[in-house]
């Protein structure tokens, strides 16, 4: 119970940090003019008469965007940490790490919103993406984590809670997921009908969004430009009956950018931006990206909108600007003395370590034929760098501007000094590039795409590019005939593929002895490439997508049923790697599998323990993989991640590694009964280091 001496020291009850959340906002928007409401649905929920100061949105996918292709900082950019591409962050397996990376992010947009030297950009922070990576060709597939949902989701939590901190009360930055839901072609996203049955909804399409919300904490999310069964998703009924009343998702709802004029004009749902405005707020929306004050006050005076209607989800928004702390003393909020140090955090040695931890352990060995990795600069006397991407680090549009860059040439270079001779040809002239490889002792092939398509917006200069907006029209990669060129000329060829996508690399992986691959962005790339290279570090990344032999191997785009033969759960094709795959320098044993009862019933669980050995000479990751499949072949798929865990080990060192399945997680969502039902009988339980190279199995019984 508040004190009512306590209270009369704020002119307004909602000045006061004491009362309770819902008391606070009946206040604000009791002072508040229908005026200062409808500006509130906008993208920063300020009432300067009030005194009470909201913040807007900045993108932070894989590090704070305010400069870049994009020109996030405007005029005026700003140099901040950049870590790899989101996709490349779940290639670490690795929960912490992300989380890691999420809070050098937010504690760099507090840093710039409270620094007396910029108060500049805002704490609603747009990322994780949490839409799944059903298809390669997506153009947006870098910033997704993949396309298995449990590892999606667990990432998606993890970068949710890395945003918002660990303090009870205060967040550091308000993760806002994008985008809700089943947005995974560009092409056409704007009139487009995701369409599939309300059991993929829940089992697949929808859990790293739940998770997010109901594990992570996130309080805010934007939904997709595309419809879901012909109905848009920014007025589509999931956000009350789904996010809102059985996810308890009780903040800000934003849209797309311009998805309000999109209802009327591309999706044809509404026959003005009036109509449009008043199904959008009383759907759910809470914030329109883009402009809305002239529609939704036409509405308003048309009688299709009540106050009460903006009263209703403008609650969500104060709702987030409060435990954003951003109304309350700052002697109250933990965050509030970021900005007042005179180090920049961008240029501080914790965040650049952090970006040089994940981006070594994004790195995926794809292939290592006849040991040729790691090189050895005692038995190796010169090195030939070569292809587009040697000299280069290229940034996507939800980049900011990195404070520098670490090339793959660069890194190789600082790494061996003048221990070997390194040359390089970085231009587009082959035959330099194929003198250089015949006269050199191994040669380093640094290909892959250009993240922003390397032309204008909507636009890519070749087949396998993609970006925003632009679906990729192949996966097979235009630079592998430089590769076949610099392998006639010298078979010690490493192919080093950064790239935002899955690529089909038949080719290469059946001729080429070693192939590492990583993504784009990182400010560390070189050093960290050239540290997997030379056996610094041990990579121990691993695919969060499947990559297929080619791009007739896929379904028609838009076919969003992935019972049809997506992903790793439903494939019909053999692949060229599949979900989960990477090497290592060392060797791993899987010993033995132990678990803690033999049946569990439906809302129990059971502790999966497996003995892991590392038989090799190298310390390395390993990253054990837990899979449930069904003795008999199920609807919801014959194989699915349940756990992982990554550990490292010692040579000759063995570990217990603990795997907990919650038998609750194997519950499918019943159709006929409307809810999620854990189906009684066999399962087995699956451990190994892929989704398709299991090295231990344990049955269980689910009594139901």
């Amino acid at each position: 119970m508040s004190d009512p001496l306590q209270e009369n020291r704020y002119e307004h009850a909602f000045q006061n940090p004491d009362l309770p959340l819902d008391r606070r906002i009946d206040c604000i928007l009791s002072l508040m003019t229908l005026s200062e409401k409808v500006d509130c649905l906008g993208t920063n929920p300020s009432v300067p008469r009030l005194g009470i100061q909201g913040c807007g949105h900045l993108e932070g996918l894989h590090g704070l965007a305010l400069g870049g292709p994009g020109r996030w900082g405007n005029d005026h950019p700003l140099a901040t940490t950049t870590f790899p591409q989101a996709i490349g962050l779940a290639q670490t397996w690795d929960p912490d790490l992300v989380c890691e990376a999420a809070a050098a992010i937010a504690h760099e947009a507090r840093y710039v919103f409270q620094s007396p030297r910029y108060r500049r950009g805002g704490l609603v922070i747009r990322a994780p993406n949490a839409d799944l990576g059903r298809d390669p060709r997506w153009g947006r597939t870098e910033e997704c984590y993949g396309e298995d949902p449990f590892l999606a989701g667990t990432m998606a939590v993890a970068f949710t809670r890395g945003l918002q901190g660990d303090d009870p009360r205060y967040w550091k930055a308000a993760a806002l997921l994008k985008h809700f839901f089943a947005n995974s072609n560009e092409n056409g996203r704007e009139s487009t009908s995701s369409d599939f049955d309300e059991a993929l909804f829940r089992d697949y399409y929808s859990v790293p969004f739940r998770m997010a919300i109901q594990e992570g904490g996130a309080r805010a999310f934007m939904t997709a430009y595309n419809a879901h069964n012909g109905i848009p998703c920014t007025i589509h009924p999931v956000l009350s009956t789904v996010a809102a009343s059985e996810w308890q998702h009780d903040g800000i709802v934003c849209t797309d950018a311009e998805a309000l004029e999109l209802l009327v004009t591309a999706h044809h749902s509404h026959p003005d931006t009036c109509q449009a405005a008043a199904a959008s707020v009383r759907a759910g929306i809470t914030q329109f990206l883009g402009k809305h004050r002239e529609a939704v006050a036409g509405a308003l005076d048309r009688g299709l909108l009540s106050e009460g209607d903006i009263d209703r989800v403008l609650r969500g928004n104060f709702r987030v600007m409060l435990r954003l702390g951003l109304v309350d003393p700052p002697s109250r909020v933990p965050y509030s003395s970021i900005g007042s140090s005179d180090e920049e955090p961008w240029s501080s040695e914790a965040h650049r370590a952090a970006v040089l931890r994940a981006t070594q352990a994004s790195i995926v060995l794809l292939k290592n034929a006849g040991g040729l990795l790691p090189l050895d600069p005692e038995r190796v006397g010169s090195v030939a760098v070569l292809g587009p991407l040697a000299d280069r680090v290229l940034i996507d549009w939800y980049s900011g501007t990195p404070p520098y860059t670490v090339s793959p040439l660069d890194g190789i270079r600082n790494r061996v000094g003048s221990r070997l001779r390194v040359r390089s040809a970085t231009n587009n002239d082959d035959s330099d590039a194929v003198r250089l490889a015949r006269e050199s002792d191994v040669c380093v092939v640094c290909v892959g795409n250009h993240p922003t398509g390397d032309a204008p917006w909507a636009q890519v200069t070749r087949p396998s590019y993609g970006k925003e907006a632009v679906d990729r029209r192949s996966i097979e990669l235009e630079d592998e005939a430089l590769v076949r060129k610099v392998w006639d000329a010298n078979p010690r060829t490493v192919v080093v593929l950064i790239a935002s996508f899955p690529y089909a690399i038949a080719w290469s992986q059946d001729r080429v002895p070693a192939i590492v691959h990583m993504t784009h962005n990182s400010q560390e790339l070189g050093t960290a490439l050239a540290a997997a290279l030379f056996g610094d570090a041990n990579p121990a990344g691993r695919l969060v997508q499947t990559w297929p032999r080619s791009t007739e191997d896929l379904l028609p785009m838009m076919d969003y049923d992935i019972r049809h033969g997506r992903t790793y759960m439903y494939l019909r094709s053999e692949p060229l790697y599949p979900f989960g795959f990477g090497l290592s320098y060392t060797t791993f044993e899987y010993r033995a599998i132990h678990t803690s009862t033999g049946s569990v019933a439906a809302d129990g669980s059971v502790d999966v323990v497996v003995d892991v050995h590392n038989a090799g000479t190298r310390a390395g990751d390993e990253v054990l993989q837990l899979y449930t499949a069904r003795s008999a072949p199920s609807e919801h798929g014959p194989r699915a991640l349940r756990g992982f865990r990554r550990v490292h080990l010692a040579p000759g060192e063995t570990k217990s590694v603990p795997l907990r399945l919650d038998a609750r997680a194997l519950a499918a969502w019943n159709s006929d009964r409307g809810c999620f039902q854990v189906q009684g009988g066999e399962v087995d339980i699956l451990v190994g280091r892929s989704s398709a190279q299991i090295e231990l199995r344990r049955r269980l019984m689910i009594v139901a």
